[in-house]
């Protein structure tokens, strides 16, 4: 996967060929100081909205979901791909989720949303999952209990996701460190009803061992082939090539993401 969406240097291309820049290079030679800040200022208002009415076309060039509407543009692939080279900026430290205009994403997405992808993750507070792909208002579907694992409340919500929403990929993604895990692993005597996680991840212990990370490994594995098989309306779309769903781990020490499957 090499393409990745570089959307400072997108902006900077649209303010290069912008209507008004050229206008007043070729029209105003001479503009006065007020003129000229008044040609400014009507630029970066006109920055401001096509930024984020131009993304819709720039997130099928880049493969990167860049509108708050974004999934009708991408194939499962290309979903996956933008979670992907997402990823790779977050690692890198070259996040642009964040200069996308919040305000603008909550109005187009106030009454209607459309995320590319769903992610079933952990609970745990170190796992933010819009942060870890380098995305923002709209773009990810998340559902999350302790320990990722499928239920049928958890199975309908992301049935909801790819039939309603149109989701392209769900990631099962469990990670390193998971407290679920090694209190199923170490079976710990909990207060309340924390002790109803373990027989959802005990199949995974079951089959990794002790070892943390390989038990979330497995753990994130066998969810999303429960997911695949469970869901009569998962697998449709999984047959028909409309929905990818893939196991994946989060390094929570280096911040990668690693697919556990094609």
């Amino acid at each position: 996967m090499t393409s990745q969406f570089d959307e400072k240097n997108d902006v900077t291309k649209r303010k290069q060929t912008s209507p008004d820049s050229e206008f007043s290079s070729t029209c105003s030679p001479q503009p006065s100081v007020s003129n000229e800040d008044a040609s400014r200022r009507k630029f970066l208002q006109m920055a401001v909205g096509g930024a984020v009415l131009g993304l819709v076309t720039v997130g099928m060039e880049f493969v990167a979901p860049s509108s708050a509407l974004a999934h009708s543009l991408l194939t499962p692939e290309q979903a996956l791909e933008a979670l992907v080279e997402g990823n790779k900026r977050f690692v890198a430290g070259n996040l642009t989720s964040f200069e996308l205009d919040l305000a603008i994403l909550r109005h187009h997405t106030s009454e209607k949303q459309q995320p590319f992808a769903a992610v079933l993750a952990c609970a745990d507070s170190r796992v933010p999952v819009e942060l870890i792909f380098d995305q923002t208002i709209g773009h990810i579907f998340v559902t999350r209990v302790a320990g990722n694992f499928t239920t049928s409340e958890i199975i309908a919500t992301l049935e909801y996701g790819a039939a309603v929403l149109g989701t392209k990929v769900i990631l099962v993604m469990g990670h390193g460190s998971c407290g679920a895990v090694d209190a199923t692993i170490q079976h710990k005597k909990v207060p309340g009803q924390i002790s109803a996680l373990y027989p959802h991840i005990q199949p995974a212990v079951d089959k990794a061992g002790t070892d943390l990370d390989e038990a979330s490994k497995a753990n994130a594995l066998i969810q999303a082939a429960l997911l695949r098989q469970s869901s009569t309306v998962v697998s449709h779309l999984v047959d028909e090539g409309k929905l990818k769903v893939l196991a994946a781990f989060y390094n929570i020490s280096s911040g990668v993401v690693s697919l556990l499957e094609n």
